[in-house]
């Protein structure tokens, strides 16, 4: 996924700039990368510990992990809206989960994988909200995937999972996953980072959940149980909550120009 996009926007960046970013902005953006990797890592490994609904629960802290680090690390400060709809939207993730959880092959293991994983989502979000002060959208992201996919390849070698082609059908859901969430969504989050503080961004992905539950009722035909649509109206909720206590554009920007992570 990582890889495949990258190849797409790596020669397309190289010829546009015909120049590397400057050695700062090329650190935030492949230690961006090596954070997104490892929040992919951890969280498609959890998935065999321990059981989706688990590994779900987990993964979706991560609002409340890039809250306490926007604070600490950015000097960025939520207000109380956007706590109340970090909050709120959590709960909502959490609503949607509840009832499928299982025991797992080794539940803590995975408990403790997905846990990782979140910390390297917030990471990769802090990361971005840093390297987008000077970045363009499109250098950023050709950067950060490149150094994601090579972090991910290192890994494999390294583990020793052969590195191979896989089979048509497969590979074709590979591109689409690297044409729409990563080219598509990853993209709109790190154009998002620049204008938007880290937290609200963090909320707003939780309705990627919201999101998959309409897709799988128009595609699948599962049509979402009472718990889904009670979780979806919380995540909805937390959503509006905080982009409603969004600065206005100009002090957005003047603060963009603080942001000072050492």
């Amino acid at each position: 996924r990582l890889g495949i996009a990258a190849l797409l926007l790596l020669p397309i960046e190289l010829l546009r700039q015909r120049r590397l970013p400057k050695i700062k902005e090329l650190g935030w953006s492949l230690l961006s990368g090596f954070f997104l990797a490892l929040h992919f890592a951890l969280w498609i490994t959890s998935l065999a510990y321990t059981s989706v609904a688990s590994s779900v629960v987990l993964v979706t802290m991560n609002p409340l992990f890039v809250t306490l680090l926007s604070w600490i690390l950015l000097k960025e400060r939520s207000g109380r809206g956007t706590i109340i709809g970090v909050t709120i939207g959590i709960l909502g993730a959490l609503t949607i989960s509840w009832g499928d959880f299982a025991s797992g092959a080794d539940p803590l293991l995975g408990d403790i994988l997905a846990l990782g994983s979140a910390l390297g989502a917030s990471a990769y979000l802090i990361t971005g909200r840093v390297a987008r002060r000077t970045l363009p959208t499109n250098t950023y992201v050709a950067w950060c995937y490149g150094a994601g996919a090579i972090f991910l390849i290192a890994a494999m070698l390294l583990i020793g999972y052969p590195i191979k082609v896989y089979p048509a059908e497969t590979m074709t859901y590979l591109i689409l996953l690297a044409l729409v969430p990563q080219l598509i969504g990853h993209t709109v989050i790190n154009w998002s980072l620049a204008h938007l503080p880290a937290p609200t961004v963090a909320v707003a992905i939780l309705g990627e959940a919201v999101g998959a539950s309409l897709l799988a009722w128009a595609i699948l035909g599962e049509a979402p149980t009472a718990m889904t649509a009670i979780g979806a109206t919380f995540i909805l909720t937390g959503i509006l909550m905080a982009f409603k206590e969004m600065p206005p554009k100009n002090e957005a920007m003047v603060s963009r120009t603080k942001i000072n992570p050492l």
